[in-house]
């Protein structure tokens, strides 16, 4: 894994990426097209509650024509009346109007209640198929991008940005659409009505969108910057998190705080920039509102005064001015309020590029299309000329060769960093060869699909990973189909029944995330019986009982000896009982295989393993010999280091 350093140089090479908006727009569409009737019963919504706000202004203008001060009866919708008319008259003809615009209100606020609800239905609805999607991809994903990109700023695609998305999907979008409808069925109104006092009315409108562009834009930046920040916030906390004991045990509290501050400083930052941006805009969209509606008043208080037309039309009634003060006042809101939601939709738009950019990163280790199911393996295992790099141009593998027969043990050994973990994670196909083939029975592991490749081999790791489930489904976790006997079984097989036996729940106690109350050796042994019951054909052993003292680990030799019956194991060991029985041992320095041999052959050729061993196993194998000459335990228990 990556530090956090190199995880910071990520975030800011994403940064410098070209975004293209109309790209991930489209991508979005692709997940809501699935959800297509939702979107249409929530823009029919839209546009009858945008209705119902167009013809508002026309009834009130006609409230004052027509009934107050009546000067055109033949435009009045509800009724005819003249001026002559008596005043009950006018009265009944506006409480009628009056009904019909709290009528307009209620349908309006209605339809507006029944599209957001239908807008985030169908939102909630695509978040969970992207989010899906998301996780897919996670699993898809070769360890190679893992071992280059840090956890938490792979999660915090899946909460934080996803987050961003649910807020413009639940409400931000719904009024950004709505407000655009809005704003362009009431300048068309508008024009319908008089031309030239319309266009003077809107002539504020280039600036508030000039002022919109601009602030949304700088938003936008700033609101992807935010996202990225977030994802290095994150990916401390995780790491912070995960090495709590080291961090304690090395006095590290100060830095740790110090270098989360830092990250934190950083997003607070980005924060502060985009919400700059946003604030400084509602203002100047308020003033400039302000400007347009002294216009309204001006121009057409001036042109019903003076009894003139307006630029050569017809003479502006007193209902025409209301009725335009009220355009222009639901003309400039829905601006004002776009260029706030727009910003959510914005954030959620960078939100989108990095999910996006997750699920378009290209999968390294993949199946062939012609790839076949891996028939029952029978053991056969060879490298030929094999080399391997994690980062093009620097090989940590190279040229290496060698074969295994069925039922053998091939001990790998050498200093760290050599290649050891390289080799075995060519075997399931974690990573691929650069050059040469490995193979299993003659057929080329990337000839076969990995499902049925990796189902016949089993894994125990150094590194022991326990899910927060009980004891029997984390042993059952490589065989879902295993009985409770069958994973009892398996637990004996390897001594580890006597301590789950112990635990509160026995078999049904639900450990702790990654195995919290269990020691490293009691984990390590669940581990190994989950390997048990998998029955596998390639057994993988990765330094697996480097973490229980040397009396378990004699129990555990014993139960290996029957589980290793007919396959092939390879096992990167640093002690000496369990190299010693191998019956081949590869030594690898930089990448390369130098010595090869059995225990006694490569001893007796006092080369470079000889010098190992004289080094690091030469004291341990005089203290197991004075171990067996002393007292034994039949069951002990099993400790960590």
């Amino acid at each position: 894994m990556m530090g956090m350093d190199g995880g910071r140089r990520l975030l800011e090479s994403e940064t410098l990426k070209p975004q293209n908006l109309s790209y991930t727009l489209s991508r979005f569409a692709t997940y809501f097209r699935h959800y297509w009737v939702g979107l249409i019963v929530s823009m029919i919504l839209i546009v009858v509650g945008t209705w119902t706000q167009v013809v508002s202004p026309d009834l009130i203008g006609q409230a004052v024509d027509c009934y107050l001060f009546p000067q055109d009866p033949a435009s009045c919708w509800y009724t005819t009346v003249d001026a002559s008319a008596p005043i009950d008259v006018k009265m009944a003809g506006l409480g009628g109007l009056v009904l019909l615009l709290v009528g307009l209100f209620l349908l309006g606020s209605v339809m507006n209640g029944l599209a957001f609800y239908s807008m985030s239905w169908t939102g909630q609805h695509t978040l969970r198929d992207m989010r899906v999607a998301l996780f897919k991809q996670m699993h898809r994903l070769s360890m190679g991008y893992y071992s280059r990109n840090e956890v938490g700023n792979i999660m915090s695609r899946v909460t934080s940005d996803t987050d961003a998305i649910q807020q413009a999907f639940s409400f931000a979008l719904l009024q950004v659409v709505g407000g655009i409808l809005l704003i362009v069925w009431i300048g068309i109104r508008m024009l319908q009505a008089n031309v030239p006092y319309a266009l003077l009315s809107l002539a504020v409108s280039p600036l508030m969108l000039a002022a919109t562009l601009y602030f949304s834009g700088q938003a936008r930046k700033a609101f992807r910057k935010s996202r990225q920040e977030m994802g290095s916030v994150n990916a401390d906390l995780q790491e912070s998190i995960a090495g709590a004991r080291e961090v304690q045990a090395f006095n590290r509290e100060d830095e740790s705080i110090s270098q989360f501050r830092v990250t934190n400083a950083a997003n607070r930052d980005a924060n502060i920039r985009a919400a700059s941006f946003t604030s400084a805009l509602n203002p100047v969209l308020e003033a400039l509102g302000y400007i347009a509606l002294a216009v309204v008043v001006v121009v057409g208080g001036l042109s019903v005064l003076n009894n003139e037309p307006l630029l050569g039309t017809t003479i502006i009634s007193l209902g025409t001015v209301f009725a335009f003060m009220q355009y222009v006042q639901r003309f400039n809101q829905p601006i004002q309020q776009i260029a706030v939601l727009w910003t959510n939709v914005q954030n959620a738009i960078a939100g989108g590029e990095r999910i996006f950019g997750l699920l378009d990163e290209e999968v390294e280790i993949v199946n062939k299309p012609n790839a076949k199911p891996m028939p029952q393996i029978k053991g056969v295992v060879s490298f030929e000329d094999v080399s391997a790099e994690y980062v093009k141009g620097e090989p940590v593998l190279k040229h290496v060769s060698f074969s295994a027969e069925p039922g053998q043990m091939i001990a790998i050994v050498g200093p760290t960093g050599a290649g050891k973990t390289t080799i075995i994670n060519l075997l399931p196909r974690f990573y691929d060869v650069t050059s040469g083939s490995v193979k299993i029975d003659g057929i080329d592991v990337r000839d076969v699909t990995m499902e049925s490749l990796r189902s016949q081999i089993g894994i125990v790791l150094q590194d022991t990973f326990l899910f927060s489930d009980t004891v029997v489904n984390n042993i059952r976790y490589g065989k879902p189909e295993a009985t409770d006997e069958e994973v009892i079984a398996a637990a004996k097989m390897v001594a580890a029944d006597g301590f789950i036996e112990r635990l509160p729940d026995g078999y049904q106690t639900i450990l702790g995330e990654r195995g919290s109350g269990l020691s490293q050796g009691q984990r390590q042994l669940i581990a190994i019986a989950r390997a048990a019951l998998a029955d596998p054909r390639i057994l993988i052993l990765d330094e697996a009982t480097s973490s229980v003292d040397t009396r378990t680990e004699r129990i555990i030799q014993k139960a290996f000896e029957k589980l290793l019956e007919g396959r092939t194991s390879f096992v990167i060991a640093h002690r000496l009982s369990t190299i010693r029985n191998a019956d081949q041992v590869l030594l690898v320095e930089a990448g390369e295989i130098v010595e090869r041999g059995t225990h006694n052959e490569l001893l007796a050729e006092k080369g470079a393993y000889y010098d190992l061993y004289m080094s690091q196993f030469r004291r341990e194998g005089e203290d197991v010999e004075e171990s067996s000459n002393g007292s034994s335990m039949t069951h002990p228990e099993p400790t960590g280091n």
